[in-house]
């Protein structure tokens, strides 16, 4: 039988029956963050269970369902690529505020047959037929001229899902694509449960996609409520999970049906591209057929860098992977252990070489083939000594200045691995929550609004044009050590994501923490620093910090000038799996969501 979890799979259950109670607890008066707290009687207090031991195969996800589909195909003699893509169809159902067929996908792959890592990007391009011109005025009509719109039909790229779970299938795979869709088909079809985390974002999207229709920044909602909503008439519609129940997707079952029938082709070049095409054309938007018909996912190398006895492993960019490497580069030159866990020396330390690394993203990523720049120049010893002399112990730096190098020229993370040493680090997104708003005409999916993150300045390595990769916030990652795999793991969550990366690598490597507390550690984000999008510095930026950094400790960073705000729950989701030398795995996964680790 599966080892799953059994305290986290007990409390995603019973998560369902609090919703209400949960509901009516934030109209109460604040309290002691500790009121009602259990105590462990082992490992670090602030942990929320142990990590999964796993003999032969493991895997975590964002969603109990999902874990337990990919367990399965392990116990069936799938490849962790196998139990990868079975689990990724499943969370597009049972987890559609951030993920699904209408998204991109990043992978990262420990092939032990080869002994090297793989890396794919599947991320989509922008409609050919959309020029510069055209999205600046869609972005005035918009009401923000220096920005693409947040929803609607401008902010779709093509999805690249599908297209890498064919690619990565063909390389890796073992189970016919049909067998691995199945799981999925079946619970569209029948109902899948939908736990509280997941069931509260949904209902965050539905009042924020409703406002944005109102306000005619969305061209139409229909077929969103239809496939995902209860609507003014809740007769007509489908009542949107409220973490009590069972969710129905039939369209997109049919649509997960075509796909294990057609193959890649039925989505890029069949009816699925047909359809999207004439609903495009049908609302004003500019994605057409013969943009599915080229894309074309890639194949690339991860960058890898040094931190203290370990190698972390991230893709290049259009994705934001380099800048943990950057962070954890600069940070290799301080004794963090003796600074002491949660200090304020030790925070300080980490958020000012955020700052930096961020500063440079900001300034040279973008869609490589356009921008030509070697991220890999900013990980050099010269340059990260450079940037670390910026960092005073006793104060935040003014916002960095931009480097003296030239240019030439809501998401859900999963992992899985398998009894011959396979392990698999996959991130998968819509990008802002569901999406763009736009759900084609009886697919059962939402289209991503990833092209929200192009900039529409001129010159900016990350300007908005036609044909091209938007900068992307979706990374996986990977550890090595002795040049032998040891960690797959990511946490989601925007640009959360390269801050805790580096996160739980320090909690790992520096301060000892087991799998599971290296995640359950409280964390802190840095936000409102120079973005890709080309908005720039605000003042020293802002700090978010979870209730278990001390109040001294925030008070002394106050005193060092960070702007500290308080938190608001986005501190990003987590999961990992660690290979030990005798082959088997530990597994963890995110308390602050719905997941479970499971291992066999």
């Amino acid at each position: 039988m599966a080892h799953v979890n059994t305290r986290t799979l007990i409390g995603a259950v019973l998560g369902l029956s609090l919703l209400g109670a949960s509901a009516s607890a934030q109209d109460a008066p604040a309290r002691d963050p500790n009121f009602g707290r259990g105590e462990r009687v082992s490992g670090e207090t602030f942990a929320t269970r142990s990590p999964v031991i796993a003999p032969h195969g493991a895997a975590a996800t964002a969603h109990p369902l999902a874990t337990q589909t990919a367990i399965d195909v392990l116990r069936n003699g799938g490849s962790a690529i196998d139990a990868a893509i079975a689990a990724n169809a499943m969370l597009g159902l049972v987890e559609p505020t951030g993920n699904g067929v209408g998204g991109d996908i990043f992978v990262i792959v420990w092939d032990p047959r080869t002994q090297r890592l793989y890396g794919y990007n599947g991320s989509g391009r922008t409609p050919r037929g959309m020029s510069l011109a055209q999205m600046r005025r869609e972005a005035r009509r918009n009401g923000n001229p220096n920005a693409v719109p947040s929803f609607g039909a401008a902010s779709v790229s093509v999805p690249g899902t599908v297209d890498g779970w064919f690619a990565l299938h063909e390389r890796f795979g073992r189970k016919p694509m049909a067998e691995l869709l199945a799981p999925a088909i079946h619970y569209a079809r029948e109902g899948a449960p939908i736990p509280q985390t997941i069931a509260m974002y949904w209902a965050n999207n539905q009042r924020r996609l409703e406002a944005e229709f109102a306000a005619g920044r969305l061209q139409e909602i229909d077929n969103a409520r239809a496939t995902y909503f209860c609507g003014e008439n809740c007769a007509q519609y489908r009542q949107m999970p409220d973490g009590h129940g069972l969710f129905r997707n039939p369209d997109l079952a049919n649509t997960l049906e075509q796909i294990a029938d057609g193959g890649r082709d039925a989505y890029y070049r069949g009816p699925i591209a047909r359809t999207i095409d004439a609903y495009m054309r049908r609302i004003g938007g500019w994605l057409r057929y013969d943009d599915f018909a080229h894309h074309q996912g890639e194949w690339v190398d991860p960058v890898c860098a040094p931190y203290r006895n370990v190698e972390v492993c991230e893709l290049p960019p259009n994705s934001q992977g380099v800048v943990a490497l950057q962070t954890l580069r600069i940070l290799d030159g301080y004794n963090l252990r003796d600074m002491g866990f949660l200090s304020a020396d030790s925070l300080h330390t980490q958020i000012e070489a955020t700052r930096l690394a961020f500063a440079d993203r900001a300034q040279f990523y973008g869609d490589p083939a356009f921008t030509h720049f070697d991220t890999r120049r900013l990980l050099t010893d010269d340059y990260t000594a450079q940037r670390r002399a910026m960092i005073s112990n006793d104060r935040a730096m003014p916002p960095p200045p931009h480097a003296e190098l030239r240019i030439d020229g809501d998401t859900t993370y999963l992992t899985t691995a398998d009894r011959d040493g396979m392990m698999v680090s996959l991130i998968q997104s819509n990008y802002r929550g569901m999406g763009s708003g736009l759900v084609p005409d009886g697919l059962g999916f939402m289209l991503q609004d990833r092209a929200e993150l192009f900039s529409l300045q001129s010159g900016h390595p990350n300007v908005y044009a036609p044909g091209r990769r938007p900068f992307q916030t979706i990374i996986p990652a990977f550890a090595l050590r002795g040049g032998q795999p040891w960690l797959s793991f990511g946490v989601m969550g925007g640009d959360m994501q390269p801050q805790g990366h580096v996160q739980i690598i320090v909690n790992l490597v520096d301060y000892g923490l087991d799998l599971q507390a290296a995640g359950d550690a409280a964390r802190y984000r840095f936000y409102g620093g120079a973005e890709p999008t080309g908005d720039q510095p605000d003042g020293v930026g802002f700090l978010a910090m979870e209730n278990g950094v001390p109040p001294a400790v925030r008070a002394e960073l106050e005193r060092r000038g960070h702007r500290l705000r308080p938190a608001d729950g986005s501190f990003g989701g987590y999961q990992a799996i660690m290979r030990h030398p005798d082959g088997h795995y530990e597994a963890a996964t995110e308390m602050r969501k719905d997941g479970i680790a499971g291992g066999y």
